[in-house]
């Protein structure tokens, strides 16, 4: 089969991608199916994988990808045949199994993960295998589109649904709009019923997440933007903000949150070592939640928000498989809006 190919690791990572000869993944074991992929889609983290990710030892050449939209071809043994010729999208995370200790408590921390597509080869090939626990049936849906939705509206969800707790009418601040995960966020806020705030360095981004149901947008200059957050809110600050830059936002983020707020990162591009504000912590009583990924129930109530018309994932382009490279470096550039999806139709 064909497939996009990382075949070493470096900074630059488009210059070491491209179309190459792979091993078609072996016959799918029992609970599996093999999935031929329609469009599959990136994610930051498909840089990150070229890059070379901090504390995980990966081996090249190798195969990125964690999100993806298909046709299932095979099963394994004692699986359910009707999977057989479903379109279906991909939650790339599977869960690694507990090793508890004789006198661990229970543990209220959600489940380690590992991911198609870091730990493991990923999707962006013509096929791959996944556990049919992790599909779900999105029928009559635009393969770019549903390509799109996978690992960003998962991690967005859990964050903001699951552990946030958002709730209609709150006040949910977003910073870098234009990133998968923020602009999923942006999409499930408008169908909860929240409010969302937006940042960006780049006016053209604000001005698309205003038409996308954003209440207001912020031009980030560098500098603390708190104080326009507040005047968004008739100074009342955000019940959530969803943060994925860290040490460039951190602070600025804990400032515009109203007492009783919620802090939640999926992320840090810019940076782990942040410089945060304890005594108003403390006082205004804030959270500070960190969210990765998440599981097959939330997903799933994702893909019946999905298949409702709920939700519409964002496409900023659609590269041929052919043009892979070209994909990888438009994600490096940091210039879209949504997502960049790959055709291998």
């Amino acid at each position: 089969m064909k497939a996009l190919v990382i075949s070493k690791q470096g900074p630059i990572v488009h210059e070491n991608v491209a179309l190459a000869d792979w091993p078609e993944p072996p016959a799918p074991p029992t609970g599996h199916a093999r999935v031929r992929t329609l469009c599959s889609a990136l994610n930051h983290l498909d840089l990150w994988v070229g890059k070379g990710v901090p504390g995980l030892k990966l081996s090249y050449p190798r195969i990125g990808g964690s999100d993806a939209c298909g046709i299932i071809d095979a099963v394994g043994p004692d699986t359910d045949a009707s999977w057989l010729g479903k379109q279906v999208i991909l939650n790339a995370a599977t869960a690694r199994p507990a090793a508890p200790r004789p006198d661990d408590p229970p543990s209220p921390i959600a489940a380690d993960y590992e991911l198609l597509g870091e730990h493991h080869n990923g999707v962006h090939a013509q096929f791959f295998n996944a556990p049919v626990d992790n599909l779900q049936h999105v029928p009559n849906i635009d393969p770019a589109h549903a390509a799109a939705f996978g690992l960003t509206f998962l991690t967005a969800y859990s964050m903001l649904v699951t552990k946030a707790q958002v709730r209609p009418g709150h006040f949910v601040l977003i910073t870098g709009i234009g990133g998968g995960v923020a602009t999923a966020t942006l999409n499930l806020c408008v169908a909860l019923g929240a409010r969302p705030i937006v940042t960006s360095r780049q006016q053209w981004k604000l001005d698309k997440a205003r038409q996308l149901g954003a209440i207001a947008g912020i031009l980030d200059d560098g500098t603390d933007f708190s104080r326009k957050v507040r005047e968004a809110t008739a100074g009342r600050g955000v019940d959530i903000a969803i943060d994925s830059s860290g040490k460039a936002t951190h602070l600025w983020c804990i400032k515009s949150l109203a007492r009783g707020g919620t802090y939640a990162t999926p992320g840090c591009t810019s940076g782990p070592d942040a410089t945060t504000d304890l005594a108003r912590i403390f006082w205004n009583q804030l959270r500070i939640l960190g969210s990765t990924m998440g599981s097959n129930d939330e997903f799933a109530s994702l893909a019946a928000m999905l298949r409702a018309g709920k939700l519409a994932p964002v496409v900023d382009k659609v590269f041929p498989a052919a043009n892979g490279a070209d994909a990888y470096a438009h994600l490096a550039a940091s210039q879209q809006m949504g997502k960049v999806v790959i055709d291998w139709r």
